[in-house]
């Protein structure tokens, strides 16, 4: 296997594990790029990415990515000609700048494609239910993730597991299928295959419109859309005019005694029980604004024992 010449660009946690299984392999990783420092509070100093942090700590060189359509961020990657652009949870990527290399732009994506292309593939495929996903690396082009696939991996989804449980998960097992790929590129052992376009399906940015909780669903959905947004960014619903968090909940099998009533609750033995359009559902954890989180049966205790969340 000759070594391969990588520029690695990435930003968030998710993306560490893969920069250092390429750090440790025989491949030369030539600069990381990753978005420029920033602040994380009103009064805090700016400070690196998680990734950039890493590459510090590693001793590579670094470049902030200010504009990826500059003249100047492509002339930085240009004068080190690279044989492979590695790129996992980053930015869309010009033509301009995919076309430098001499093998050519891959990216680890977090599902199963052409399964959930966008900004939250984890958050959807619990949202939606789904039993099983994983990762993808794929050679990058024009568009968003519909270049040909290098490889993929899969795993199961637990009843009740969140993106946060998902996530942990997919980032190491992501590392180990991007550094499989980059070694059989070099082998020249892979090209890629193309994607079935027919069964794409979106993973769209998370909106506050997105990740509001509509009882009149099934207790099943309300269920997957609380667990997809656990850790971040939370399901929520209205109660009495404010916004509530919603972190942990459980389906109930039994059936309601009564006609549905979407959105209703009531205290049944310490339990949070709210009626959805089909079945009901236990909410385990719950925050107002300015409380700190609370059980359902200390909300039901400190605020009140019936009435319905919109």
């Amino acid at each position: 296997m000759k070594p391969l010449r990588i520029i690695f660009m990435g930003s968030p946690d998710f993306a560490i594990p893969s920069l250092e299984v390429l750090h440790k392999s025989d491949h030369e990783i030539l600069a990381v790029v990753s978005n420029p420092d920033k602040r994380r509070g009103r009064r805090s100093k700016p400070e690196p990415t998680p990734v950039k942090r890493r590459a510090t700590e590693l001793g590579l060189d670094t470049i902030d990515a200010e504009s990826v359509k500059s003249d100047r961020f492509r002339e930085e990657i240009a004068k080190r000609s690279p044989d492979l652009l590695v790129v996992v949870a980053f930015r869309i990527l010009p033509k301009e700048i995919l076309e430098i290399p001499s093998i050519g732009s891959v990216n680890l994506h977090a599902s199963l494609l052409p399964k959930y292309r966008g900004a939250a593939p984890i958050h959807w495929a619990v949202i939606k239910g789904e039993t099983e996903t994983g990762c993808t690396v794929f050679f990058l082009d024009e568009k968003v993730d519909t270049g040909e696939v290098i490889g993929r991996s899969s795993t199961e989804i637990g009843p009740f597991e969140t993106t946060g449980d998902l996530y942990d998960r997919l980032k190491t097992s992501g590392a180990e299928l991007l550094k499989k790929c980059v070694d059989e590129i070099a082998d020249g052992k892979r090209g890629g295959v193309p994607q079935d376009h027919s069964e794409a399906t979106p993973a769209p940015k998370l909106f506050a419109e997105n990740t509001r909780i509509d009882f009149s669903k099934s207790a099943e959905e309300v269920h997957n859309l609380i667990r997809g947004l656990n850790p971040f960014p939370v399901a929520w619903c209205e109660f009495e005019g404010q916004k509530m968090n919603v972190y942990d909940s459980l389906p109930v099998t039994e059936p309601s005694s009564s006609k549905a009533d979407p959105g209703r609750f009531s205290d049944e033995d310490g339990g949070l029980i709210v009626e959805c359009g089909k079945n009901r559902i236990e909410l385990k954890m719950v925050q107002l604004p300015g409380t700190k989180r609370l059980s359902g049966s200390d909300f039901l205790n400190g605020y009140a024992a019936t009435g319905r969340f919109n």
